[in-house]
């Protein structure tokens, strides 16, 4: 069994790398506020991140099959309910349902 000056120094050492480790986020986000550039990507993210995530969920429709329809709608009626109520929550819900619903029992393979 090792001795106790070694296990102590071993549990330091773990202490303050995970204290560092946990506080460096921190330290680091201080500047990064004031930059401008982080300030514009934080306007323009999330609607890039949207449309990404929209492109990918659709890039394999088959739009000849009529269980395309689905997600047509669900997309449909998750814009419009965001243009509607300007609730981000109740858009992906409402959509969410939307496909659910659609995909479960109505255009079933």
């Amino acid at each position: 069994m090792p001795e106790t000056p070694y296990l102590l120094a071993a549990v330091a050492v773990s202490a303050a790398v995970t204290w560092g480790l946990r506080a460096l986020p921190f330290a680091a986000l201080a500047p990064l506020r004031a930059s401008s550039t982080v300030q514009y990507l934080s306007t323009r993210m999330p609607a890039g991140v949207m449309v990404i995530l929209l492109v990918y969920c659709l890039r394999d429709l088959p739009v000849t099959e009529t269980r395309a329809l689905a997600p047509v709608i669900a997309l449909a009626v998750t814009v419009g309910l965001h243009l509607w109520r300007r609730n981000a929550l109740l858009s992906i819900l409402g959509g969410t349902v939307v496909h659910v619903v659609l995909a479960s029992a109505v255009f079933t393979h």
